[in-house]
């Protein structure tokens, strides 16, 4: 069936409508925490809907029903971690983010161990990041591609796949270079509710379309085991089980909210230390409803095709309900559809420029430039915003080729987050951990999370709990060995 007229009319509005809401908080930026941190004047509750915008890509939404699909619902195990983790980083590491005026998460690590650990810790956090963020900016070519494939049916899919990211990085850099943290904050508010309430508009629309509708759903995926959650087996070759999920799950959660200066950086706009946590806390409570809610997508996706095969077999899973929302879906909701996942895709966009640029001017250009007034540092703020919105571009290009988008991603983010949650761990849990020590333990968790990644099957989910424990043993061992002099 395709896009007609009224859903292109429907995205433009979405891609014009949005840019000017965020451009409606452009305004004279005083310094870096005004600039940063929206001069910590957020109210909790927004910040807790900015949480989950910012932790929900284009690839969660499409990738998410593809795993529903292909097999259950075992990725909600995933998510009891995230609870467990929430709950350890409002009692262990808020309190630390607010005893100072923290700007970025990797001033706690030089406060407690030195200048050149914090410049280790925030160069990999940039270099992790940057690689995420490109493999979650390529989901948006994904879905443009599919979505305007009559449209751009002369161009090559490469050209196709630079047009379409090129649109959305660059309304998004707009915004987000005028207004700040506080444009970013508030469009993930708006940008959440269009894309929750545009997948319930097609969880409801898939409903119709399936003959029998909830009874035929609930019969035929309950009976292939498409509502099956728990996997209690100890098998390290199974991604999803209860056991990684709990355990794998709180270390991530622990180390993506506790050290990422993605969600860091939200938790230090809130007004207080205790707007921050219930912030955290309930933030968590809403993805648990959203994986929910998208993996219910998955198994309707199952059903109808069950029912209507596709001409052709779907080639990977994170096609499955772009395409669908486009040859399925009425005019006007197909539309909306893809404005709620564009939407995602530039609520998370937002959140990666801000965090990169606010470690790279925080964590090394005040470093090298200690003398640069508050003016100038906020206007080489904007150009890092510049800077970086341009290599995510780059980077989305160059990651074109690869599996599941949402493991992927996942997997470069735990490989790197693992050493640098136990950093952290021995920073807030020891006395006797030094630098030099952590920086060793370091090296040793990280090296160690490459090899797991690239040469066994374990999955994604242990990396960040195996690098944490491995980085914190080493760490304090190599502390304890070798302790460092103090200058008199």
């Amino acid at each position: 069936m395709g896009l007609n007229g009224l859903d292109l009319a429907v995205i433009l509005a979405y891609l014009l409508g949005v840019t000017a809401f965020g451009l409606r908080f452009r305004r004279h930026r005083r310094s870096l925490k005004d600039y940063f941190l929206a001069d910590r004047q957020i109210p909790w509750w927004a910040i807790s809907l900015s949480i989950v915008a910012a932790e929900t890509s284009t690839l969660t939404i499409i990738s998410v029903p593809g795993l529903a699909y292909e097999t259950n619902f075992a990725f909600l195990q995933l998510v009891l971690g995230y609870l467990v983790g929430r709950g350890i980083i409002s009692l262990m590491l808020i309190p630390q983010y607010f005893r100072g005026e923290l700007v970025t998460a990797y001033q706690l690590i030089e406060r407690r161990f030195g200048e050149r650990l914090r410049a280790l810790t925030a160069g990999l956090f940039l270099i992790t990041r940057a690689a995420a963020e490109g493999v979650r900016v390529f989901a948006v070519a994904i879905v443009v591609g599919i979505a305007l494939s009559s449209l751009l049916s002369g161009m090559s899919n490469f050209w196709r796949d630079v047009s379409a990211i090129a649109i959305v990085s660059l309304l998004t850099l707009v915004y987000t270079f005028e207004g700040g943290m506080t444009a970013v904050i508030w469009t993930d508010v708006v940008q959440l509710f269009i894309y929750v309430g545009g997948t319930l508009v097609g969880l409801f629309t898939i409903l119709h379309l399936v003959p029998g509708g909830w009874s035929a759903v609930h019969s035929v995926a309950g009976s292939t085991g498409k509502f099956h959650v728990f996997d209690f087996s100890w098998n390290f070759r199974t991604t999803y089980t209860f056991w990684s999920g709990v355990i794998g799950g709180t270390f991530l959660t622990t180390a993506t909210h506790g050290i990422d200066q993605l969600i860091v950086q939200r938790l230090l706009a809130a007004r207080s230390q205790r707007e921050s946590q219930i912030a955290l806390m309930t933030s968590g409570l809403a993805v648990l409803v959203q994986f929910w809610l998208f993996l219910v997508v998955g198994a309707m996706l199952f059903v109808f095709y069950t029912f209507y095969p596709p001409a052709r077999p779907f080639t990977r899973p994170d096609a499955i309900f772009p395409t669908f929302i486009v040859t399925r879906m009425p005019h006007g909701v197909s539309g909306l559809l893809i404005s709620a996942v564009l939407a995602a895709a530039m609520s998370n966009l937002s959140s990666a420029l801000t965090a990169l640029s606010s470690t790279t001017v925080v964590d090394f250009y005040a470093r090298w430039r200690p003398s640069a007034n508050e003016a100038r540092r906020v206007r080489v703020s904007q150009a890092a915003t510049v800077g970086w919105c341009i290599a995510l571009f780059a980077l989305a290009i160059f990651t074109r080729h690869g599996g599941r988008v949402l493991e992927v991603g996942l997997s470069i983010t735990s490989v790197a987050y693992g050493s640098l949650l136990g950093v952290f761990l021995l920073g807030v849990l020891t006395q006797r951990a030094s630098e030099g020590g952590a920086s060793a333990g370091m090296l040793v968790g990280f090296l160690l999370n490459v090899y797991l990644w690239r040469f066994t099957q374990l999955p994604f989910t242990w990396y960040v709990a195996v690098g944490s424990i491995v980085t914190f043993v080493v760490g304090y061992g190599m502390s304890l060995a070798l302790p460092e002099r103090k200058a008199v």
